[in-house]
C-alpha cells in the first residue's frame, strides 16, 4: 500500500513520543519525563538515532538532548552505535522491560493463534497492542499471507498515534473519565490549533464505541487505511491492551469491517479478557 500524499497533523505522526513539558504538576519531574521520552524514541524501525533525530521527535533544544544521551549512555541505557555519534538502547534497558515483557508474552503467545485465524478469515491485518505515553505499541502481528496488498508497515514495537487510529481511540474509550480527561489535555497541548478537529472525531469514536462495541478509524490515520478496534483487561494489574482489525480501505471497506469482521472481533476480545489471571 502507498502512503497517503496528504500532509499529517501532530495527531497523525506515528515516530514521535509525546512532548513532556503538557501537564506539569508540582509532583511531575522534568528531567526523568525527558529521559525517558529520549528512550522511547528508539523501536524496531529507529533502532539507531542521533542527538539530531531525537531532538526533533522529542522536540527539544539538541544541547538538552546531548545531556541526556550522555547521561543515558553513563548509565547504560544507551551505547555508542558508531563513530558519528549515533546510539542503540543498551544492556540496562533489558532490566526495565523484562518484567513487562515477562507479563505480556504469555497473552501474546495465547492471543497470537486466535489472531492469527481472523487476520486469514477478514484477509487483514490484525494487531495486539497497548498505550505508551500519547502513542499505541504494537506488541503483535499478523497478516493475512494470502493478501499481497497489506503491505503497512507494522511490526512489534511500532508505534501509532492514540487520536486518529482505531487502536488509539478503543483504547481512550476503555480508561476512566478523569485520565481520559488528563490525557486529552495533553493531546490538546500537542498542536492546540489542529485539536478541535481531532477532538471532535474522538467524542465521536466514544460514542460509536458506545453503540457498535468497537472503536472506527476510516481514513482519519491515513487515508487509504481502515481499522476497527475493541480494548480488553488482560487482568492481573497489566494494563489496557487493543486488538485492531484493519488494511487496505479499498478492499476493507467500512460495511465489510462493521458487518462481517466486528463480530468476531468481539468474540476474539471476550476470550482474551482477563487472560493474564489464568
Amino acid at each position: 500500500m502507498r502512503a497517503s500524499k496528504k500532509s499529517k497533523s501532530n495527531f497523525q505522526q506515528t515516530s514521535s513520543p509525546t512532548r513532556v513539558d503538557v501537564g506539569e504538576g508540582r509532583h511531575f519531574v522534568t528531567s526523568l519525563a525527558r529521559g525517558l521520552n529520549v528512550l522511547s524514541c528508539f523501536n524496531a524501525h529507529d533502532h539507531v538515532l542521533g542527538n539530531q533525530d531525537i531532538a526533533l521527535r522529542c522536540k527539544l533544544p539538541k544541547s538538552t538532548v546531548s545531556r541526556l544521551t550522555y547521561t543515558l549512555t553513563h548509565l547504560g541505557y544507551l551505547v555508542r552505535a558508531d563513530a558519528r555519534g549515533k546510539y542503540r538502547l543498551g544492556p540496562a534497558m533489558s532490566s526495565l522491560g523484562i518484567v513487562a515483557a515477562l507479563e505480556r508474552r504469555d497473552i501474546r503467545l495465547s492471543a497470537r493463534p486466535l489472531m492469527q485465524e481472523l487476520a486469514n478469515e477478514a484477509k487483514a491485518m490484525v494487531v495486539l497492542g497497548t498505550r505508551s505515553w500519547l502513542s499505541m505499541i504494537d506488541l503483535e502481528v499478523c497478516r493475512d499471507a494470502s493478501s499481497p496488498s497489506l503491505m503497512l508497515d507494522l511490526s512489534a514495537g511500532s508505534r501509532l498515534p492514540l487520536a486518529t487510529t482505531a487502536m488509539g481511540r478503543a483504547n481512550l474509550a476503555a480508561m476512566e473519565q478523569h485520565e481520559r480527561e488528563n490525557l486529552l489535555d495533553d493531546l490538546a497541548a500537542l498542536d492546540a490549533k489542529a485539536w478541535p478537529r481531532p477532538h471532535r472525531d474522538i467524542e465521536l469514536a466514544l460514542e460509536t464505541v458506545r453503540t457498535l462495541g468497537c472503536a472506527c478509524s476510516f481514513g482519519d490515520w491515513r487515508a487509504d487505511v481502515n481499522a476497527i478496534a475493541v480494548a480488553f483487561n488482560p487482568g492481573h494489574g497489566i494494563p489496557l491492551m487493543v486488538i485492531g482489525c484493519g488494511g487496505p480501505a479499498a478492499e476493507l471497506t467500512p460495511d465489510f469491517l462493521l458487518d462481517a469482521v466486528r463480530p468476531k472481533l468481539l468474540a476474539l476480545e471476550r476470550r482474551l479478557q482477563g487472560l493474564g489471571n489464568s
